[in-house]
């Protein structure tokens, strides 16, 4: 029976590497000492608090299966990454011949996802004077986007006050939130807008919009609101006049009431259909 000499010990060429979505990636696990011929080899998964299998009993486990294989005699390969292998991997080698028997080795697996086409959102038509809100939004990316605005295929600045080339604007970008704001648009600021989402992977631009900045005019509001009280003005008077000359007046109070003629004391009246006049009905009262 031979001494039990040496120890096992484990090194990385990479221990942080990173990756874009769809690519492969090698997770390097090299011996560096042992004196075991056939140490067993293990590598798991640590996602959110989970452990899982990923080469176990000398094969591929769980949902690298199909698309991953143990690369020389412990290192892991890894095809078409997605954004769900994001996570720490540990290397694992059991010597049993080693005065330390068992060594491990850690990870950290980083897979960069690129944006997608952001969402963006430009007001269409906005008064000189008046503030104005751009946005622009993608969910997609890994590491997150930061986001850069175009007016007119010009980058726009973080700060327009930081660049004489836009000292007629006035306007903050913040590039973690894709947020333009105009504090009050000119006249200058009409244009075709669009924003760009990018991180390490890649970009994204949305659809460029039209952003047209208007003059109120003020002497034509003011010259409808006149027009407005003028008619008004007529209404009445026409109203007014109509009731002097008797427009509204009732149909009741126009038309002629019929009032009986004055009877002599003791004679009574009476009108006959046929005679359509007054008959004598009865004689003196005595």
């Amino acid at each position: 029976t031979c001494c039990l000499i040496g120890a096992v010990n484990l090194k990385s060429s990479n221990r942080t590497p990173v990756v874009q979505e769809f690519e492969s990636v090698e997770l390097s696990c090299i011996i560096t000492d042992s004196q075991t011929n056939d140490p067993r080899i293990e590598w798991k998964k640590i996602q959110d608090d989970q452990t899982t299998y990923v080469f176990f009993d000398n094969r591929i486990q769980g949902d690298l299966a199909g698309r991953a294989e143990l690369l020389g005699k412990t290192s892991l390969r890894i095809w078409n990454v997605t954004r769900k292998d994001s996570a720490l991997y540990r290397c694992e080698v059991v010597a049993r011949n080693d005065r330390k028997e068992i060594d491990e080795i850690v990870i950290e697996l980083t897979v960069q996802v690129k944006p997608v086409s952001p969402v963006c959102r430009v007001p269409k038509a906005v008064p000189v004077g008046k503030t104005a809100t751009l946005q622009c939004q993608e969910s997609e990316g890994f590491p997150r986007p930061h986001y850069s605005w175009y007016r007119n295929d010009v980058p726009l600045p973080t700060d327009s006050r930081a660049n004489p080339r836009f000292r007629n604007s006035s306007f903050l970008l913040n590039s973690e939130t894709g947020t333009l704001v105009f504090s009050a648009v000119h006249k200058e600021d009409s244009g075709q807008y669009y924003c760009i989402a990018s991180n390490d992977a890649g970009s994204a631009r949305c659809e460029e919009q039209m952003m047209e900045v208007y003059d109120l005019n003020i002497g034509g509001i003011i010259g409808g609101i006149l027009v407005v009280l003028a008619v008004l003005a007529l209404i009445t008077v026409g109203i007014c006049c109509a009731y002097r000359r008797g427009y509204f007046i009732s149909n009741k109070q126009n038309g002629e009431s019929y009032k009986s003629p004055g009877k002599p004391d003791g004679v009574n009246y009476v009108r006959t259909e046929e005679e359509g006049d007054f008959r004598h009905k009865s004689s003196f009262v005595i």
